[in-house]
């Protein structure tokens, strides 16, 4: 008897202990309450369940840490890595020359028509990288509020502005987790003129600013919002200029990074699949907030899913490309179109990955 009545203390004990460490435990994160939209369904409708990513070919060298962003040019891949580095690898992975080394994240990389090679650093902000392989810091802040998690970046035709975001100004690279539960609207699409070296704010008030890319002509400029689930649409030319509105809504996953192919496609990497438990717990700051302290002990509850969407120049769906299978290349963090084949790379993967378009579009 004595032996059954221990166990139930401990046990009571144990659940006392984790009720004051969800209920306790300091935490910077202040979840704001929000409701976010019906998920789509990944069972049937535009966004069904396939494995049209089952068995892309890996592309580039092999063992690196997370080659997020990417750059296709003279038949090399340019991407950034985990350790700071900037590198410079052939198709077939013999080669690898090391550019540079940051001494933060490259997470976003773009090409200046003057040759400067402009990267958005989550740790350091936005940098430009010269042909005698110098780094030169561009900007660091913006309305006297400094960049917390610079993230990608896309530069118009003339090479006169470089549009990036700031994810979060509030959590720095690595709090992506926190930034999106939190969901404090503390995102930015910024603008950096390249000319007289000032940064202006575009949009403010997003929710985790994420992928940027110039449509065609330079009209617009598009920026993700990974913790809303939808893509905004900053209007440059036209009758519309200075005023924003949604690409798309209510996305199934989490928008990483976006692209333009320069003609008729943008090319969207979604994170992962959207979750329940995050959605259902929106409208609940407290549980969130017992959530953020959770997962410091446990695993993120994302799905290991590759998932890719292709959208028309009106934000139409026009492709679905997905692998929830074992082995799946995932997350895909950046997807971009180049001649006959679909590049993708991956914050947390060891290599980069690449599908014939004409299986994407098929």
């Amino acid at each position: 008897m004595k032996r059954p009545l221990k166990f139930r203390h401990l046990l009571l004990l144990l659940i006392i202990v984790i009720s004051a460490l969800l209920l306790l435990m300091p935490t910077k994160v202040q979840p704001v309450a929000w409701k976010p939209p019906t998920a789509p369904s990944l069972v049937d409708g535009i966004y069904a369940d396939n494995q049209r990513l089952k068995g892309v070919e890996r592309v580039g060298a092999a063992d690196i840490d997370g080659p997020e962003a990417l750059l296709l040019e003279k038949e090399a891949l340019i991407t950034g890595l985990h350790d700071g580095r900037l590198i410079r690898t052939s198709l077939d992975g013999k080669t690898t020359q090391v550019l540079a080394d940051t001494g933060g994240r490259p997470l976003g990389l773009a090409r200046h028509p003057n040759g400067l090679l402009v990267i958005a650093d989550g740790v350091k902000g936005l940098l430009s990288l010269d042909a005698q392989g110098r780094l030169i810091p561009l900007t660091t802040t913006a309305n006297n509020v400094p960049f917390g998690f610079t993230n990608d970046v896309a530069i118009d035709k003339p090479g006169h502005y470089a549009y990036f975001s700031d994810a979060s100004s509030r959590w720095g690279y690595g709090k992506d987790g926190e930034a999106i539960i939190e969901h404090g609207g503390d995102g930015r699409l910024l603008r950096y003129d390249f000319q007289s070296g000032k940064t202006a704010v575009l949009l403010d008030k997003l929710e985790f600013a994420n992928g940027v890319t110039l449509g065609p002509d330079d009209a617009f400029v598009l920026v993700n919002e990974t913790g809303a689930y939808r893509i905004s649409r900053y209007w440059l030319t036209g009758p519309k200029a200075g005023t924003h509105d949604l690409f798309i809504d209510n996305l199934p996953g989490l928008p990483d990074n976006l692209a333009f192919n320069g003609r008729d496609r943008f090319w969207v990497a979604l994170y992962a699949p959207r979750t329940a438990l995050l959605d259902t717990t929106a409208p609940y700051p407290l549980v969130r907030k017992m959530i953020v302290r959770a997962l410091t002990i446990l695993p993120k509850p994302l799905e290991k899913r590759a998932f890719v969407l292709g959208l028309d120049l009106d934000g139409k769906v026009i492709a679905n490309l997905q692998d929830a299978s074992s082995g799946n290349y995932s997350p895909i963090t950046t997807v971009r179109e180049y001649g006959d084949w679909l590049y993708l790379g991956s914050l947390k993967a060891r290599h980069m990955a690449r599908l014939p378009l004409s299986a994407a579009l098929k």
